[in-house]
């Protein structure tokens, strides 16, 4: 789990939630040492391993991920403690959770019947998988297409996805349904508004070190 501390000093004014890293961009796996990748599984597939690459960073992955009748080519999971304190992290306020599922999957075309599995699936573990009390912060649930294209009525569909859903009108947080699709070889991509991961598939764009890394998109819409 990866802890995103949120201050407030005795004069009330609160820091703004920082990344891990200094950069937020992952490093280059040419220098990661060879112990860091045990447990990475690699994929047959060159583009989803390329994309994983990128991920594994800050996401733990899983190859062939199978559930509810669906199967995944990549499964990754995140978490994110926001903590709020008082002058001392041991006088803490607050915690609170933050969890990104994120569903990949190669098909032969993606219609309107592909998307509604994905949403219909979310909202099922949306039931299953959330502990739903003041603690709980957001839980995302994030799916993929890679597809040879991104026809126009899908592309229109995806950009005006909304997936979110409070949870007790909001006092124990909320759960989202992010979608998108890409389609490598055309180098062409689209994401609802808040599939930040979306960046790690766009293998034809360099994630730069000045831009804020995977983390860094996540965590700056992670605000009370």
């Amino acid at each position: 789990m990866i802890s995103v501390s949120d201050r407030t000093d005795s004069s009330g004014d609160r820091d703004v939630a920082t990344d891990s890293s200094e950069t937020g961009a992952p490093p280059d796996t040419e220098e990661i040492p060879a112990d860091g990748l045990q447990g990475v599984p690699d994929w047959d597939d060159e583009y989803v391993d390329r994309v994983s690459d990128r991920l594994m960073h800050n996401y733990d992955l899983e190859k062939e991920f199978a559930l509810g009748g669906e199967e995944f080519t990549l499964y990754g999971q995140m978490e994110l403690m926001r903590k709020k304190h008082f002058i001392h992290p041991a006088l803490s306020l607050a915690e609170h959770e933050s969890t990104e599922h994120l569903f990949v999957r190669r098909v032969d075309r993606v219609d309107d019947r592909t998307l509604d599995r994905f949403v219909d699936l979310g909202h099922l573990l949306s039931n299953d998988w959330i502990d739903a009390d003041e603690e709980h912060f957001s839980t995302e649930f994030t799916f993929v297409a890679i597809a040879p294209s991104i026809p126009d009525e899908i592309r229109e569909r995806v950009e005006a996805h909304d997936g979110r859903t409070l949870l007790k009108w909001g006092y124990h947080g909320h759960y989202e349904i992010n979608l998108a699709v890409v389609a490598p070889e055309d180098e062409d991509l689209v994401a609802s508004e808040n599939a930040d991961v979306a960046t790690a598939f766009r293998l034809w764009e360099p994630i730069e070190a000045s831009e804020p890394g995977l983390l860094g998109l996540i965590s700056r819409r992670f605000q009370l």
